[in-house]
């Protein structure tokens, strides 16, 4: 089955909620660098062939490249956008003692670091702007309880005010339902809070078939209670900016939280979704207007950050890793083992993103069409 969105909307939408993501991260390493006079070679939008650029009298290029899945900043003196280590006879002489991989340690894990840091400060200025603007995120009081539902078993009952959830803080309703989701037909112990005082209860958690939109369909869990209020008044931007600290801390943790049901098994590897399933979400989330469409930027942001942090070479959390490596043995990793690591690095991300398209390429019913042609 087709997205519902236009085509047109869904590349539009895609691309207007990449790019500020991407441009923030790699704004991050730039940044970072800049202030420890580290020269960039590049900074580029996109990957592949240049479709428009110019160079800063600096002698960085900023450009943007026809395949907009990501993008780089390329330092003097590295080997590939990787920031893998070059040669440096090739760089001009008075560069050398300024390039990157010359930098103590501590200087190039904050100039990394920076990059997954920037897409959280993005969310942050996002969620602030949101609260201060137009309005606070959903209560954690139950303003209903669904009849027959896991939540009426287990006796808890309007009014009450839902602490947490599988020891997950909930401190809204996205959160509880974050937690729920991930957790069908488990048993999970909630706290709640009833007229001052707290008390936790085991709760069977039920499970409905959910659409993840057009396509495929996945088993969630369900507690069977509803929020007393879509979204509160605006707050000052005193208040704001930790409520936004704490939105952002919070989608952190259920995408921890997610990874742990993932690894062990509770969440199915089919529900990741990669470029194709950003783009429809993308597109759904134009239609639905600007506040969802910015709401889900906000969320990428925090998603990309997350990913980047992950301990696996080519990604920003492979490189600190091998950093803290250097600052514990006082010596960097030899060369041979970082191209090896490089290159593993390199092969997994490469399984991961086929493992995803094929993934999305189903969702859109692909997958059951060939099927259909061949049957």
């Amino acid at each position: 089955m087709l997205p519902s969105a236009p085509i047109w909307v869904i590349l539009i939408a895609f691309l207007g909620m990449l790019g500020p993501v991407v441009f923030f991260h790699e704004l991050g390493h730039y940044s970072v660098a800049r202030l420890f006079g580290i020269p960039a070679e590049s900074f580029s939008i996109g990957f592949g062939r240049e479709l428009v650029g110019w160079t800063d009298r600096r002698g960085t290029r900023w450009k943007i490249g026809w395949l907009p899945l990501g993008g780089y900043v390329k330092f003097v003196g590295d080997m590939s956008p990787a920031s893998e280590p070059g040669d440096l006879e090739h760089v001009p002489e008075e560069l050398r003692h300024r390039v990157f991989q010359v930098k103590p340690v501590w200087q190039r894990f904050l100039v990394v670091l920076a990059g997954p840091a920037a897409n959280f400060v993005l969310a942050i200025l996002i969620f602030t702007a949101f609260f201060s603007l137009v309005g606070t995120p959903q209560t954690n009081v139950i303003g209903d309880v669904v009849a027959k539902s896991s939540a009426a078993s287990a006796g808890i009952m309007p009014g009450d005010r839902i602490v947490s959830i599988a020891h997950r803080d909930t401190p809204t309703f996205d959160a509880i339902a974050n937690v729920v989701l991930i957790r069908p037909d488990q048993t999970v112990p909630v706290e709640i809070e009833r007229n001052g005082h707290a008390e936790t209860i085991n709760v069977k958690l039920g499970s409905q078939v959910v659409s993840d939109g057009p396509g495929r369909t996945f088993k969630a869990g369900v507690l069977g209670i509803r929020s007393t209020t879509a979204i509160g008044q605006p707050v000052s931007l005193i208040r704001a900016v930790p409520l936004a600290c704490e939105r952002t801390a919070g989608i952190v943790r259920t995408l921890i939280d997610g990874l742990g049901q993932l690894i062990t098994g509770h969440v199915s590897p089919k529900q990741l979704g990669g470029p194709i399933t950003i783009a429809r979400v993308a597109g759904s989330g134009a239609e639905l207007g600007l506040l969802p469409f910015i709401g889900l930027l906000a969320f990428i942001s925090i998603n990309l950050g997350f990913i980047n942090l992950l301990p696996v070479p080519m990604l920003d959390g492979g490189h600190l890793f091998f950093y803290v490596i250097e600052a514990v043995r006082r010596r960097p990793l030899s060369a041979e083992a970082l191209e090896l690591a490089f290159r593993g690095g390199l092969a997994l991300v490469f399984a991961l993103m086929l493992f995803l398209t094929i993934n999305d390429l189903g969702r859109v019913g692909l997958w059951d069409g060939l099927q259909r042609l061949i049957g």
